[in-house]
């Protein structure tokens, strides 16, 4: 199993993230490089440090700070809000076209505390607390290859969940893929009528848990199509959930604006995805 990189060189920056990152053609330009103030933003996602104790390095001489907190604030709401970070995670998907496995594809959601609520924000029964959640879909290696926007807690897994997988089905043939003959993999939670009906429009096999709904009873009518070994392997899908936990930044919602609580997602997925790339050498 690879590391996920949490910080990247700058030769890394410059290949696969810079292109991606819009900058100000005339008028304000970065005192530092920009590949620190990308790792600045990766040590705070990482870490789950407040912004204000983001460990800047100061000059030797003067002892002043390289670049004050809010700089690195300000880059990454900036490139939060217009896409940037979105197109890099995208940038992740396309460089690892030929690696991805697509015999099988895992949905799975994660639900973040969100202490001072927010923007798709709602109070949850089963946590006790308010929430977020997020979907994300990953192939059979755990690469993460489409995901949806931060969605309301209160609303079960099943909610609008017809929605959801089309925008994901049609962002996956937007990105070259090839979805026919796929085992669409996912929990009793999502199983809906509607959930197996799009996964049929797009020539998908649903293989998803029966959801018995407090039925003592068998269900009548022809039985599902239920392929027991591909459902074990939704571990892939538990193993990508349990590395993007590792960016502490996301376990607990504090931003109350979706969008930036959104970027710093699409950042830990292209950090996951550019995880066997940016391995460092064994020694």
């Amino acid at each position: 199993m690879s590391t996920i990189p949490t910080s990247v060189t700058e030769k890394q920056f410059e290949d696969y993230i810079r292109l991606h990152l819009r900058v100000a053609q005339r008028g304000y330009v970065c005192k530092i490089a920009l590949y620190k103030v990308f790792n600045y933003i990766l040590y705070r996602l990482h870490t789950g440090c407040q912004w204000e104790q983001l460990p800047v390095k100061r000059e030797a001489e003067s002892q002043a700070v390289e670049i004050s907190w809010q700089g690195v604030y300000y880059h990454f709401r900036k490139w939060s809000a217009d896409g940037s970070l979105e197109k890099v995670w995208q940038t992740s998907i396309q460089i690892n076209h030929e690696h991805l496995d697509l015999t099988h594809i895992n949905l799975d959601g994660s639900h973040a505390l969100a202490k001072k609520g927010g923007e798709a924000v709602a109070y949850q029964g089963r946590k006790r607390a308010k929430t977020s959640n997020i979907l994300s879909l990953t192939d059979a290696h755990g690469y993460i290859i489409a995901t949806t926007g931060i969605v309301a807690g209160n609303h079960h897994d099943g909610f609008a969940l017809k929605s959801h997988l089309q925008e994901a089905f049609k962002f996956l043939k937007r990105q070259g893929l090839n979805l026919a003959g796929t085992y669409f993999n996912a929990d009793s939670a999502f199983d809906t009528r509607e959930a197996r009906k799009v996964c049929f429009n797009y020539e998908l096999i649903p293989n998803i848990a029966e959801n018995k709904r407090h039925r003592k009873t068998t269900k009548r009518g022809h039985k599902r199509l239920f392929n027991v070994e591909i459902y074990q392997c939704r571990f892939t899908a538990e193993r990508t959930f349990a590395w993007i936990d590792k960016f502490r930044a996301l376990l607990v919602r504090y931003d109350f604006n979706a969008t930036p609580f959104l970027g710093a997602h699409y950042l830990a997925f292209a950090m996951i995805n550019f995880r066997h790339l940016f391995a460092k050498p064994k020694a």
